[in-house]
Parts: structure tokens; sequence; C-alpha cells
């Protein structure tokens, strides 16, 4: 990626309050015109990353630029960076347009060419017409389009969301991903999006960084970082899953053969990075629950050699389309959470019955325990 398609990086960045790493030594790029989200449980430093860039506080080690030029030391007015927050800060005593047009007019800007750039602005957020509009006149994604259209209209080279959509219902949560995504595609301009919700980052992002006290344990695309998880936090943190933890019975070539606390024996793929696990390491393995397949007998494990497992419903969750079965492995008690199919055998599957799983070794991975985690 050369400099000159990089809207944001960052090199040896830390901030510390005390003892306490809030951010420590990150370096990272996002491609200009990209979707780049940092997601991350609460307290594991992403607002904190994010002030940093838009200028709020101070690095205390290492430097950040944007559009290839070093930004410490400048204030938040002169970056050219733009912030909607969760709450939005809409100016409740001004109509729409006057908040849409504020940041010109405090630029001196000519009121025609605010009145003009205003009227494109809002035509591109679907909100035509809106100017003369109060804010307690909007529903809640309408507000969140003003928000945009506010920052967009300086047009920024970055344009950063701190949980945009946290304090908005489900259903219109849901909404305003599609329009979000839309939005940042139309406008081309590069997104920098914080959120806790995993699904909020693999639905909108082009790339996602994983954030865990203070560092990046992953950065990559969605796909990637569901499908190939470098660390067990990510493969934990990132979608459901099964965990199991055990020793490394054996290994041949890349799938370990896993022994689990409770005795379950099961094969797995080592992970990205991982490949060092030699018979008798601590291991965590993790399978998701959609990789899993469910029988009322052994006899197509059998035709096909796949493991397979004997166990017992002992709940099922519907939720629409994405129902579980809860089993209970009946040698070692190890607890799976499977995907439902919705029709055919399984229709009727009720609790207390016995079944029949398993999975492909190759789409479950294995990692050495964190103390043996850079072993090797």
């Amino acid at each position: 990626m050369s400099a000159a398609t990089i809207d944001l990086e960052a090199v040896g960045v830390a901030k510390r309050y005390g003892a306490f790493a809030a951010v420590d030594d990150l370096s990272f790029t996002v491609q200009r015109g990209s979707f780049f989200s940092i997601l991350g449980p609460s307290g594991c430093g992403k607002t904190t990353l994010l002030r940093m860039v838009a200028g709020f506080i101070q690095p205390d080690a290492g430097e950040i630029r944007i559009g290839g030029k070093p930004m410490n030391g400048v204030p938040p007015n002169q970056r050219p960076v733009n912030m909607v927050f969760q709450h939005l800060a809409l100016f409740p005593m001004m109509n729409v347009g006057e908040n849409v047009g504020y940041g010109l007019a405090r630029r001196g800007v000519p009121a025609d060419e605010i009145r003009r750039r205003v009227g494109e602005m809002l035509e591109r957020v679907s909100l035509p017409g809106a100017q003369g509009k109060r804010v307690d006149q909007l529903s809640g994604g309408q507000k969140q389009r003003v928000a945009i259209a506010r920052s967009l209209v300086l047009e920024p080279t970055l344009l950063l969301l701190d949980e945009p959509l946290g304090a908005l219902d489900l259903k219109l949560r849901e909404h305003m991903k599609i329009e979000l995504k839309q939005l940042q595609a139309a406008f081309g301009t590069t997104f920098v999006y914080i959120t806790h919700d995993q699904s909020e980052a693999l639905v909108l992002s082009d790339h996602v960084a994983v954030m865990n006290h203070g560092r990046f344990e992953q950065l990559g695309t969605p796909q990637a970082l569901y499908y190939e998880p470098h660390t067990p936090f990510v493969a934990g943190f990132v979608g459901a899953n099964n965990r199991l933890v055990g020793k490394a019975a054996g290994v041949q070539g890349d799938i370990v053969q896993v022994t689990t606390d409770n005795g379950l024996a099961l094969h797995a793929r080592a992970a990205h990075g991982h490949t060092h696990i030699k018979a008798g390491d601590a291991v965590e393995a993790f399978v998701r629950p959609e990789v899993a397949r469910l029988a009322r007998a052994a006899t197509e494990f059998i035709a096909t050699g796949m493991p397979h497992f004997t166990g017992v419903v002992e709940s099922l969750l519907f939720d629409g389309a994405n129902s579980a079965v809860l089993l209970r492995e009946k040698h070692s008690g190890a607890e799976f959470r499977i995907a439902l199919p919705q029709t055919g055998q399984f229709a009727d599957l009720r609790a207390g019955e016995d079944v029949v799983f398993g999975f492909d070794p190759q789409r479950a991975v294995c990692f050495a325990a964190p103390a043996q985690a850079h072993a090797g």
C-alpha cells in the first residue's frame, strides 16, 4: 500500500494513565476510501484511540498521521477530521439546515454557498427539502443522517464514528447499518468506526481491528477474522463458538488430536501462528455452531469417516433464523451449541432426545493455551 493511498497511519502510538496502558504501542494503516472498524469490549482502549485520532487527547508516544501529515500537537479544529458521537450532539435550537451548515458558517463560507451545499448534502443523505424542519420532528434514523450530513459537508479526510448506533432500538439499528454502508460507498470518505457490537463490525467493514487490553489482537477482513482467527480472544469474541479446553494428545500435519479436561477426544486444525503445538501442550479448541452437523443416527458419519459423538438435547433456542440446540455429550458431559435447521428431520426435535453430532476437523480451530502462545 503506497503512502498516497493511506488516509490514517499510527506508528507506535501509546497512551498511559499511570500504570494502565489504555493504548499500547499500536501501529496500523487505514486505506483511503475504506470502512475501517475497531471492535472490542468496553475498556479495551478503542475510544481512547479514536480521541487521539480526533486530537482531543495527545499520545504519550508514537505518531498519528492523517493524509500523510503528522498530527501530533495539531488541535482538533485544524485536523481534516469530523466525528459522529453516539448521542449525535445536534443543536436543538437550530433547524436541520442550520445544523448541517453550522461548520460551514464557522469557517466563514458565504450564505449562498452554505445553502447550496446544505441542500445538496441533504439530497445525498435522502432528506431532500428538510432544511426547515426542527430536530425534534425527526425520527432516530433521520437524526443519524443529519449528524452524518453535518460532518460530511465539511469534506473531511476521515469521518470518525463513536458507537453511533448504540442508542437506537434493534430494528432501527439494523436499518442504519445498511444506510451507513451505502452512505460510505456513495461518498467514498474514509470511515473509522468503533463498536463493541461484532455484527456491526462484520456487516459494515472492509477491515476490522479486534482490540483487547490496548492492542490489536488481529486486523483483517471480516471473513478472515471469522474463519481464520489468530488468537483465542478473537475466536471467542467474534461470532458464537463452542470452546473446549484440554491437552494435545498428538499432532498429525496441521491436525491436533485434543483430549479435553472432561475426557472428550476430538480433532481440530492448528490456528495461524500455532503450528508449534506438540503432544502434551495445553490447548483451546473452538467449534462454531454452524459447522457442526446433527443426525438422528451415526450412519451418515460412519459413511464419511467424520468423527462423531452422542449427545442429549438439553434445550432448544428458537430465534427465527438463528435457532440452536444445546447438547450435552453423553460420556464427557461437554456442552455444545449447534445451529438448528428450521425444516426437515429436526423440526420436531425435543429436549431429552438422543442425537448424534460431529464436525469436520478442518473447520474446528486449535490454539496453544495463552501461556504457550509464543513458545517454539
